[in-house]
């Protein structure tokens, strides 16, 4: 390397420090509080942007704003408050997604120029506010993690979206990129195969079947051309290969539909009732679609659906974790980030 040196001076000019580099985990999100009141301020703005509910005509928001968020938030507290980890007063999600951050810190610590931290898309900490922190802390490039393994325009798109709202206000914008979905990337296929055996082998009972459930969409979304079915479908067809099993003991589902419009099928929940009715009596639910547990994971697969299960006949049901912070769920997300990191470190 050649050394420029100033006229008239003895000493070498000193070399350049890197860019400091932010990176940002970011999950769906989570109410602040697990009371009416929290829940009503997160569905709020869930519900009110237009990648989650497409027509935000004046019908929906007499729908939402009279109805559902009169309604519901009493219903989804009881439901928040089954699962809230109540040491740290807060979701379940928020104690994983900041966990995640932490272990991809001390991860990649060698790069002491990568700043790591962690967002949610609706509720707190805000995107906003953990993108003027990194940038505070001189951050002049940022990778944006949306931990979402398959694409939709209700999940990745609207973190990009609210991402760039960010950056439009700012005179001074940082550098940016954007992981892409993983749904088929060998190291994410390999995680999921490991956990699922690994929680298999800590059952007293041998499932006959396991159930893998993604969230829901409606049909319609698809129909216009998100590709979210077809990257959960990559995901299932490389998962079976991958462990061996073909659709009849690996099946595909989608769960949490809303409202009365037709969402991808098959239901999670008709076809738990129905595999119980058919004599089923041991099954495994797996949720390959969520990176951390959250509500959806937590209250409607291991307590209502394992409910319905056994309403209907069924005697054994497990629901296996997510990926959380565990080793291989943090691999997935290391190898992601030092991918992406090319050529910044």
């Amino acid at each position: 390397m050649t050394v420029v040196v100033p006229i008239g001076s003895t000493k070498p000019a000193p070399e350049a420090q890197p860019e400091r580099v932010g990176v940002l985990l970011v999950n769906l999100g989570t109410p602040d509080s697990a009371d009416a009141r929290g829940v009503r301020v997160y569905l709020k703005e869930f519900l009110s942007d237009p990648r989650v509910i497409e027509d935000q005509g004046l019908l929906w928001k007499l729908i939402l704003n009279g109805i559902i968020l009169r309604v519901r938030p009493g219903r989804k507290a009881r439901d928040y408050r089954k699962i809230w980890n109540l040491e740290q007063d807060e979701s379940p999600l928020k104690t994983i997604t900041r966990t995640q951050a932490e272990k991809l810190a001390a991860a990649i610590s060698d790069h002491d120029h990568v700043i790591v931290d962690w967002a949610m898309r609706y509720g707190n900490p805000s995107i906003s506010s953990r993108i003027d922190a990194l940038t505070a802390q001189g951050c002049g490039r940022l990778l944006v993690v949306p931990l979402y393994p398959q694409y939709s325009a209700a999940t990745s798109a609207t973190v990009c979206d609210e991402v760039f709202r960010v950056l439009a206000r700012m005179r001074a914008q940082p550098t940016l990129r954007v992981t892409p979905p993983y749904y088929d990337d060998p190291d994410y296929i390999d995680a999921l195969a490991v956990s699922i055996d690994a929680h298999l082998k800590t059952l007293p009972f041998r499932p006959e079947l396991i159930v893998a459930s993604f969230h829901g969409m409606p049909q319609k979304y698809v129909d216009k051309g998100d590709p979210y079915a077809a990257q959960c479908n990559a995901t299932m067809d490389a998962l079976r290969q991958h462990m061996g099993l073909d659709a009849s003991k690996l099946l595909l589902t989608f769960q949490s539909r809303f409202g009365f419009d037709q969402w991808l099928q098959p239901y999670t929940d008709r076809t738990i009732e129905q595999l119980a009715k058919d004599g089923v009596r041991h099954i495994a639910v797996v949720t390959p679609g969520f990176s951390a547990d959250c509500l959806e994971t937590l209250e409607e697969i291991a307590q209502e659906n394992a409910e319905l299960f056994k309403h209907h006949g069924g005697e054994q049901f497990s629901a296996i974790p997510c990926l959380n912070d565990s080793d291989p769920g943090m691999d997935v997300i290391r190898q992601l980030v030092l991918r992406e990191l090319q050529g910044w470190v």
